[in-house]
């Protein structure tokens, strides 16, 4: 009885090293490489549709005088040729914030060390090329030259009664970031100090009073 037991059971252990034995070592590697190779390929492709996701910078300048905003003459379509709000889509690798600086230093050259998250715009319809999601960000620079770069034809400064129509939803999305700007200035943030660190208490008075 004894030896019959230990039979079968050999026999299963026989056949799991069998099973892991069974196939040469250069398939086993091809095998497993075809599988690595099919994961890679299909890495960011999902059973169920997924947006796309932007970020956009609605930049205020301050020129000693009064408050501007800084805006891209977009160079390709969709809207070839309008006005809009520096941005552009977010790559793999890097945050909403990371991606909100590096659009917004590689088509204006300007760069600021603080910027702030104010909202998300996610209507089905604000993108014609797709479903779009865009994570909007707000500063304030004091005004400095800045240059169209990327697939920015251009960049320029426009006093805030003097904004162009925009593209996209962009209209909305600098009424957006007045008003959002407006409560930091209502209820002294930290947010707002770190925005206006590095303007004397005059200078503020005067862009809080362009701003409201």
């Amino acid at each position: 009885m004894r030896l019959s037991v230990f039979s079968f059971v050999l026999g299963c252990v026989m056949q799991l090293v069998g099973c892991s034995m069974g196939a040469p070592r250069h398939e086993v590697a091809e095998r497993d490489s075809a599988n690595h190779q099919v994961m890679e390929d299909f890495q960011y492709h999902y059973k169920y549709p997924h947006p796309s996701v932007t970020t956009d910078c609605v930049i205020f300048g301050f020129d000693g005088e009064s408050v501007k905003v800084l805006l891209i003459e977009r160079g390709g379509e969709p809207y070839k040729g309008c006005w809009a709000f520096p941005g552009g889509f977010l790559e793999m690798d890097e945050s909403a914030e990371e991606g909100a600086k590096r659009e917004l230093m590689e088509e204006t050259e300007l760069t600021t060390p603080f910027v702030k998250q104010f909202h998300a715009f996610s209507a089905p319809d604000r993108d014609p090329r797709e479903r779009v999601l865009t994570i909007a960000y707000y500063s304030l620079v004091r005004l400095s030259e800045v240059k169209g770069m990327d697939d920015a034809r251009q960049a320029k400064w426009f006093p805030l009664n003097e904004v162009p129509k925009l593209a996209f939803d962009h209209e909305e999305m600098l009424q957006v970031a007045k008003a959002e700007i407006n409560k930091e200035i209502r209820l002294v943030t930290k947010d707002w100090l770190e925005l206006t660190k590095g303007f004397s208490k005059e200078e503020v008075e005067k862009i809080e009073k362009e701003l409201k």
